[in-house]
């Protein structure tokens, strides 16, 4: 299978070359700008075709790509035959597919009708192909100098808006048309002294024509008489373009802002101001609560410990007995720091997490500040892989020195197991659901060789660095808790039914997913119609609104927890913070009911694989917030107190 060429940062390149043999560099466009003097050649690329939402359908037909030459859809190939374009490691795992195509453009030279290549004639399974993507609103995808073709809109203020690629078809009174023309329209901004020109706008209109010959007129065929596909077979088609270059005045720094711009802006101001609030409030009842009740707690354990014990009747047997009464986590100052069940499996969950929590907010940190541009094909998936790898270190260290300080004994396993767990697990689904895609012989399965490269990746610098910082975790001292553990192991008491596992989870996990619920309806509405999401201030504020709101419900539900005497915190924390990947999981589910059709089993499949994939990823990454929060809370007030 083919391998296009891969462009990667500069600290993987060494190793990938040991892994294969066919990486070059990869112009990345929004770095440097291409500029053309008049009648030079301007390269148009092809892209996979992919679904999007129709005009008058509100809903996605389907979830699978396909590639720009797959037979069925007879385009016209170049002469000299097709070549794979460069493209980032990034760029591959999301489905991109880049290929040089027989478009001829010259800067500034219009051509009003040109023939692509021979006559083509759709044979019925090709027809019955074409009319199934059409109906499900599939989208061609063109590049010229890095910009993807699209359709430009204006929205309620007059705000041009452009949305990458455009029909492959359309349907009229029950009936599939092919567009068989495309009226390329290319903006150019003069650079220099004007002898040198910029694309700085690329959007297309295409049109159906059965009668699609060159005319005396130049013209190319009637847009009255669109072409239909007979799915008996035997459709001749010929495809045609034009093209019209266009001075515009938008400067090359800002050519994608028609892309990027946000279509309501209000809604995510709306979505922010009011998660804003709700931590304010969350976290001044929970300020309020704890702080009020603990000191008041904590002066009264102090006060009685300046007691005179030889004494113990009258007022001084009341005081203790007064100050039991009251609050019981004293009372499980010698088992609260026992050691949780299942400690290797807590250890990697949060040694992974600890990972995953420095790898986003580093990564959103670099799409902030602007490095992560989408006009960078792939750069974020990327960046995402390649910190992810480099942050091993960081969970193999958390992982060891929590397993050291549970005082955990299989130390050989807890090293193995942080780096391959969780990492194999998403191999696993990711490569299963592989399969599937390969199945429906659609662009977005990557190559055999690509999994070779990502696993290459893997074990060459995760797995490694994974090692070395669960070596260095092993040898510092364990986290030394501030009271001492008894022997004998405290009775606890039955629970409230709202301190149940079960319902305290549903209560709790619902605050955090409230924190991201627009900005996450805006990523999958991206994700899966193929859309440019580039809100990463909005994306960046509420990831942190998110943590807070983590924090602060698990450490109110410990509170509750040591109160009824309950000292089984650890995974308590850990589950009830993670707890919102169900309702993310629960938002696709509803998503799908009401923004997805799909009309095969295969694309469901692929739908719940993913979301479900994602929703573990994100219960890992919470649940490690809500147990280092925790943790932290139980260390700071059981320090606080005087026992003997």
């Amino acid at each position: 299978m083919y391998l296009p060429k891969l462009h990667l940062p500069a600290s993987t390149i060494s190793i990938l070359l040991l892994l294969h043999n066919n990486v070059s560099a990869f112009y990345l466009p929004g770095v440097a700008p291409t500029s053309y003097a008049e009648g030079d050649k301007v390269p148009l690329y092809v892209n996979r075709l992919t679904p999007a939402l129709g005009e008058k359908d509100p809903h996605l037909r389907s979830v699978f790509s396909f590639d720009y030459y797959h037979e069925a859809f007879n385009f016209c190939k170049p002469k000299d035959g097709t070549r794979h374009v460069s493209e980032s490691l990034g760029s591959i795992l999301f489905g991109d597919r880049i290929m040089t195509s027989p478009y001829e453009l010259k800067m500034k030279t219009n051509e009003t009708c040109k023939v692509l290549c021979e006559e083509k004639t759709f044979t019925k399974p090709h027809a019955q192909f074409v009319n199934i993507r059409i109906r499900q609103n599939y989208k061609i995808n063109l590049l010229i100098d890095g910009l993807p073709a699209g359709q430009r809109y204006k929205d309620t203020s007059n705000t041009e808006f452009t949305f990458r690629g455009f029909p492959l078809g359309h349907m009229q009174d029950g009936k599939t048309y092919l567009n068989n023309h495309y009226d390329i329209v290319v903006d150019y901004h003069e650079a220099g002294n004007g002898d040198n020109f910029r694309v700085v706008g690329v959007w297309v209109v295409p049109s159906s024509r059965s009668t699609n010959t060159v005319t005396l007129d130049a013209r190319c065929g009637d847009e009255n008489q669109p072409l239909e596909l007979n799915e008996d077979g035997g459709t001749k088609v010929t495809y045609t373009y034009g093209v019209y270059w266009t001075k515009s005045s938008t400067a090359w720094a800002t050519r994608w802002d028609s892309y990027l711009a946000i279509l309501d802006p209000k809604i995510h101001w709306f979505s922010l101001v009011s998660s804003a609030i709700i931590v304010l409030f969350l976290c001044a009842m929970v300020g309020a609560i704890l702080m009020r009740t603990l000191r008041k707690d904590i002066a009264r354990y102090n006060r009685l410990e300046s007691f005179n014990l030889d004494d113990l009747s009258g007022t001084n047997g009341d005081a203790e007995e007064g100050v039991q009464e009251d609050s019981g986590w004293k009372l499980v100052h010698g088992d609260v720091f026992r050691t949780p069940k299942n400690p290797l499996v807590l250890s990697v969950f949060l040694g992974n997490g600890s990972q995953l929590f420095v790898m986003t907010g580093t990564t959103l940190i670099f799409a902030l500040l602007g490095f992560l541009s989408p006009s960078n094909r792939g750069s974020l998936g990327g960046a995402m892989i390649l910190l992810y790898t480099i942050f091993g270190f960081i969970g193999g260290y958390v992982s060891a020195r929590v397993y050291k300080t549970f005082g955990g004994e299989s130390w050989k396993l807890n090293i193995l197991m942080t780096p391959v767990l969780i990492p194999g697990i998403v191999f696993a689904t990711f490569f299963l659901l592989n399969f599937f895609v390969i199945f429906k012989e659609s662009s977005g399965a990557v190559p055999f060789t690509t999994m070779l490269v990502v696993v290459g990746i893997w074990f060459v610098i995760s797995v490694p660095l994974s090692f070395a910082g669960s070596w260095i975790g092993f040898r510092h001292a364990p986290v030394k808790p501030p009271v001492r553990v008894n022997q004998i192991p405290r009775q606890i008491p039955p629970s409230t039914n709202y301190l149940r596992p079960l319902p305290s989870m549903v209560l709790a996990g619902i605050l955090p997913f409230g924190a991201i619920f627009v900005e996450l309806y805006f990523i999958m509405q991206n994700m899966w119609f193929g859309k440019v999401y580039y809100m990463f201030g909005f994306l960046f504020i509420c990831y942190g609104i998110m943590i807070i709101t983590c924090a602060a419900v698990t450490i109110l539900l410990v509170y509750f927890l040591l109160c009824s005497e309950n000292y089984h915190w650890q995974w308590r924390a850990f589950a009830t913070a993670g707890a919102s990947a169900g309702y993310v999981f629960g938002n696709a589910l509803l998503y799908w009911m009401g923004k997805l059709s799909f009309g095969s089993f295969t694309s469901g499949v692929l739908y719940i694989g993913y979301s479900a994939l994602i929703s573990f990823l994100f219960f890992i990454l919470t649940g490690t917030i809500g147990f280092f929060s925790s943790w932290a809370f139980v260390h700071r007030i059981y320090g606080s107190i005087k026992i003997d």
